[in-house]
């Protein structure tokens, strides 16, 4: 029997209905509703009613959670948009929350689920983890961007915020999977957040960060889903076995794994096209400056030329009306022919009679 494909990739009547979604797309995909599927196995398994989002978009990801069943979404934001406002008004399930994590955690009810996807730096996330596998060990708990580049790196958009001795050097360069150093033409912040000027090492990253938590608390397991800067779920050894062997499909697909690294590979060298680009612009307009000033100093000396030989035509035609003056003049008052015959004689009379 013949398998219809299902709507959306293209008909025979329609072959271009994949293309129009894939325009559609944005460049980077980094949301965290990219995940709703997953939510979904999280909320067929297990009662969750309440969720704290850490980090909000712009609040149409935290619907998703209350349409996944949860009656509560507290939605953690420190500056809170217009837009996200207007995505939360009139849905009672959602609760904005003004506030810096993880300080408004202990003003919250326990949840079921929590949702991190705020500052990616260790400080922040080790903090966060800290509290609720304290205060909500049976939570579940999702983390965004423990993958690439944030994973070993860390991230700043408030490091005021931070401690100095629990922030790294930073720089407005970023990562690229190209090379180990940062770059101006890699994933910058422009201006939105900095970067940890080197990988690695300990307090350094959100993958090291709940690492270090795991390790410090016990009893759990990370699992993590490769794909969008890597969604991580932190499950309860001893009572979420199911819940791993759900995710299991996604926490341990090569071709998830193949694909970001592929995806992260592309858009990093389309940053570095970009900046490529943005370059060579920038040296012709600099071009074209330096050719227009040129081209005004030649226009200048042009006219400089020509206001010259203006003035040398002018002295010159001065000197042979002078010349024709003095010419005439000197013919005017030149002696007779006769007279100058005499003086000649006269001269040679005198010369003889001296002798």
């Amino acid at each position: 029997m013949t398998r219809v494909l299902e709507t959306g990739l293209g008909t025979r009547d329609d072959p271009h209905a994949q293309a129009r979604d894939a325009r559609n797309q944005p460049l980077l995909l980094h949301s965290m509703a990219l995940f709703r599927e997953l939510f979904a196995e999280l909320f067929d398994r297990r009662s969750i009613r309440t969720v704290v989002e850490i980090g909000v978009e712009t609040g149409q990801v935290s619907a998703c959670y209350a349409e996944l069943g949860a009656e509560a979404v507290h939605c953690v934001e420190p500056v809170p948009s217009d837009e996200m406002r207007a995505a939360m008004a009139g849905n009672d399930a959602l609760h904005l929350v003004e506030g810096r994590s993880p300080q408004v955690l202990s003003q919250l009810p326990v949840a079921d689920l929590y949702v991190i996807d705020g500052d990616h730096n260790y400080a922040t996330v080790r903090a966060e983890l800290d509290w609720i596998l304290t205060h909500a060990p049976d939570a579940l708990i999702a983390l965004h961007d423990v993958l690439w580049p944030c994973s070993r790196r860390d991230q700043y958009y408030e490091p005021h915020v931070l401690p100095a001795a629990q922030t790294h050097p930073r720089t407005a360069d970023g990562p690229t999977v190209w090379h180990d150093e940062v770059t101006p033409a890699g994933f910058v912040g422009l201006g939105q957040f900095t970067a940890a000027e080197h990988a690695g090492g300990e307090g350094n990253g959100v993958l090291t960060a709940v690492e270090d938590a795991l390790a410090e608390h016990g009893g759990r397991q990370l699992e993590i889903v490769p794909a969008v800067f890597g969604l991580g779920v932190i499950l309860r050894e001893d009572a979420d076995q199911d819940l791993s062997d759900a995710l299991r499909p996604f926490t341990s697909s090569a071709l998830l794994k193949a694909m970001e690294n592929n995806r992260i590979a592309l858009y990093t060298r389309v940053l570095a096209l970009q900046h490529e680009a943005v370059a060579h612009a920038d040296e012709a307009d600099r071009q074209v400056r330096l050719l227009a000033e040129r081209h005004s100093e030649a226009e200048r000396l042009r006219r400089r030329c020509d206001e010259l030989r203006v003035r040398h035509e002018e002295e010159l035609a001065a000197l042979r009306n002078r010349h024709a003056e003095l010419q005439r003049r000197f013919d005017s008052e030149r002696p007779p022919r006769l007279v100058r015959e005499l003086l000649r004689v006269a001269r040679g009379l005198r010369r003889r009679f001296r002798r």
